[in-house]
């Protein structure tokens, strides 16, 4: 068979399919046919064997032995079972069977790799008496059948497992980038004329170091199937030994022992750079590599020459945290810019709204895949920088001279006028925090609250960026970023210091109230008679909701006299002015201790944290239907959940969309004769449900609670008043 032509198929990962039928070409394939996840090419064995051994971005390596149309399930086991599978498996050796496509009468590919394997096994004992066993991992001979309706190609993989798995990686720790992957990716920027050239190399967060040993096998002409011990073909009766070894040796003897080009590899984690040193060690390229233990912002170019800066940062799903990632790759930008002037860059990158935050100009993206997760290719001249990302290279609060441009004028005219139309509106309603901005101008994509502290009153302002397009140039948001921090001091009279900044984006299920920092500083602000702490720095939120400031005061008119019960307490803010209002007894249950103790320190913040004030921590779903059980009645009724969450102290999950009715019941059974239930929700697409208003006296009191600087955003949050009829 070695002489013969064979038909073959590498299958590819998707976004890589050229580069694999490049790389055929070059080992002298013919007839090669590209499509999106594969390649198709013919030759003799030696073809395929070179594919193997040669292709740095392949998946895998097929041969096809037979092909036929079987339009039913007998069909397709008779084809199989035709094929002459004595020539091509022994029948006391291990097999494994896939099946992949779609057909017309097989639709689990489980059920279709069965009959696949029922097919083979009853022709092999029909001919020796014997049948192999099946082997999922590493069998002596993987076997694959293929439908495209039906029509059915049977294929022998030469390789038995992915071609990523060159061997050197045993330790791959969390969320491995595919050898293969890197391969291409180092390819589709063009190392290999790079290292030719003796231009050096860097990964500055090299993790185990994938994409540095494939540089290095990329400039030592190594071949990346030579260190494998495993092979789909090894097993194969068709197997042809003497030219395999005839390969392998001529590969050994092109690698090259030294190479002109420093490459280089550095991590803060010595623990993983130990992984790294191994992986590069089993690889054989530990003479041609510097792995060194350095942080990312001492991250320096290596030689004296221009080179590549070849990276994949940490992403949230890494991470386990997306300011994280964003922080990562914030100052991956910067010291790109300020230290690799004339290098080229390629930052893989899955985290889209992370990726922004480098604030460099790509010229070119590609899209990926890194297994199941979508990645951009992000490829950099940090030759050009170009004026828009050198202005917006650094977040400078306070900057004069970007402060003089034409868009921070534009929106520092903006935020003057809301200032001083706003501010009047809070002194008529007595309250010193509140919503300065909410992307009014859609380009400088902000919410900009404001507080001033009680006692000095100095101006603290909570700046949110909201998460911008993906499509969205990422170095126009930051010189946005940054001509709107430049004016911020200057229109709103707030100390740099003062201005506290996140990103504001869809929160993850789990992350609504979610701690992000261990500062605990607190400051104390005035919202009418009453006092609060609020934090800037340490949680999603700062402790006071300022668009239910309405909804408080509504609370506090209405407690005179009145049971209280606050559910999903938080920090107890509607308490505060329940009790301030006269409230005969309140109730505030909420499952964090955190936030149960922020509620105590409002409540004695404001001289009310006498006996009448009970604080309770609990899962308030579980506490409700055990509070009526006792005979609990309650006057007035405030729940406000959150839209969705999941706490590990929580059982199950909480969802308001599907879980309010129950939960509106529940307090419906606590209300005495003649209370009120008041519900409020800040779900953007809420419905309530229809079954409520046919049992209960529902009156929707959104628009009557929404303050004034909320009118831009009447949906802000929905609000009911429900009574028993």
């Amino acid at each position: 068979m070695s002489d013969a032509v064979c038909q073959f198929v590498a299958p590819a990962p998707r976004g890589l399919a050229d580069l694999v039928a490049a790389e055929l070409k070059q080992q002298g394939a013919a007839e090669v046919r590209e499509y999106t996840t594969s390649v198709a090419f013919r030759g003799p064995l030696e073809c395929g064997y070179s594919a193997c051994l040669w292709s740095r971005t392949a998946s895998r390596v097929l041969l096809q032995l037979a092909e036929f149309k079987a339009g039913t399930t007998e069909a397709f086991y008779q084809g199989v079972r035709s094929i002459d599978w004595p020539a091509h498996i022994d029948p006391a050796g291990t097999i494994a069977c896939e099946f992949d496509g779609r057909h017309p009468s097989i639709e689990h590919s489980h059920f279709g790799a069965q009959k696949l394997k029922d097919g083979i096994c009853d022709r092999l004992r029909e001919a020796s008496g014997q049948r192999p066993s099946v082997k999922p991992q590493r069998p002596d001979v993987r076997i694959i059948a293929y439908a495209s309706g039906a029509q059915v190609k049977i294929m022998l993989d030469l390789a038995g497992e992915g071609l990523h798995r060159r061997g050197y990686r045993l330790e791959a720790g969390e969320a491995p980038l595919r050898e293969n992957l890197a391969a291409g990716i180092l390819l589709r920027v063009g190392w290999p004329e790079q290292a030719a050239s003796g231009a050096p190399f860097l990964d500055p967060l090299c993790g185990s170091a994938t994409l540095v040993i494939e540089a290095a096998m990329i400039a030592a002409d190594l071949a990346p199937g030579a260190q494998r011990e495993y092979w789909g073909f090894t097993g194969w009766r068709g197997h042809d030994r003497a030219l395999w070894d005839d390969l392998l040796a001529k590969a050994r003897a092109r690698a090259r022992a030294a190479v002109p080009n420093l490459i280089q590899g550095t991590d803060a984690d010595a623990a993983v750079l130990r992984q790294a040193a191994r992986n590069a060690t089993r690889a054989g390229v530990d003479a041609l590599v510097q792995l060194v233990q350095r942080r990312l912002s001492e991250a320096r170019p290596t030689g004296t020459a221009p080179g590549l800066v070849c990276t994949n940062p940490p992403y949230g799903e890494r991470l386990g945290d997306a300011a994280g990632a964003e922080q990562i790759h914030q100052e991956l930008g910067a010291v790109l810019r300020e230290h690799f002037a004339g290098w080229k860059a390629a930052i893989l990158s899955a985290a889209p709204e992370a990726a922004r935050a480098l604030a460099l100009r790509t010229y070119r993206t590609h899209e990926l895949w890194n297994g199941a997760i979508k990645c951009r290719l992000l490829r950099v001249d940090l030759a050009r920088p170009g004026v828009a990302q050198r202005a917006a290279a650094g977040l400078r609060v306070g900057d004069a001279e970007l402060a003089q441009s034409a868009g921070a004028r534009m929106f520092a005219n903006r935020l003057a006028k809301n200032r001083k139309r706003l501010a009047a509106l809070a002194r008529r309603e007595q309250t010193s925090c509140f919503r300065l901005y909410d992307a009014d101008m859609p380009e400088y994509a902000f919410a900009i609250d404001q507080y001033v502290e009680a006692s000095t009153d100095a101006v603290h302002l909570q700046v949110q960026e909201y998460q911008a397009p993906a499509d969205i140039d990422p170095v126009a948001v930051a010189r946005r970023r940054a001509e709107a921090f430049a004016v911020l001091p200057e229109v709103t009279g707030a100390a740099p210091e003062r201005i506290h900044i996140r990103t504001r984006r869809r929160q993850g299920r789990a992350g609504q109230y979610q701690r992000l920092a261990g500062e605990r500083e607190f400051v104390t602000v005035a919202e009418g008679a009453h006092k609060f702490r609020v934090n800037f720095n340490d949680y999603l939120d700062t402790g006071l909701f300022l668009d239910h400031r309405l909804v408080r005061r509504r609370l506090g008119e209405a407690a005179a006299g009145k049971r209280f019960l606050n559910l999903f307490c938080y920090t107890a803010s509607a308490t505060v002015y329940a009790a301030a209002g006269g409230a005969a007894r309140t109730v505030s249950v909420d499952l964090s201790g955190t936030y149960l103790d922020w509620a105590r320190q409002n409540l004695r913040l404001n001289g009310l944290d006498d006996a009448r004030h009970e604080l309770i921590s609990a899962d308030c779903r579980a506490w409700l239907p055990e509070a009526a059980a006792r005979g609990l009645r309650f006057d007035l009724i405030f729940l406000d959940p959150p839209t969705f969450s999941n706490s590990k102290r929580m059982e199950g999950v909480l969802d308001i969309q599907r879980d309010h009715e129950a939960l509106i019941e529940h307090c419906m059974a606590l209300l005495a004769s003649g209370g009120l239930l008041v519900f409020s929700t800040n779900a953007q697409r809420f419905r309530l449900a229809g079954e409520l208003a046919a049992r209960w006296d529902v009156k929707d009191i959104s628009a009557a609670t929404i303050a004034f600087d909320f009118k831009r955003n009447a949906r802000i949050h929905r609000c009911f008043e429900i009574r028993a009829r």
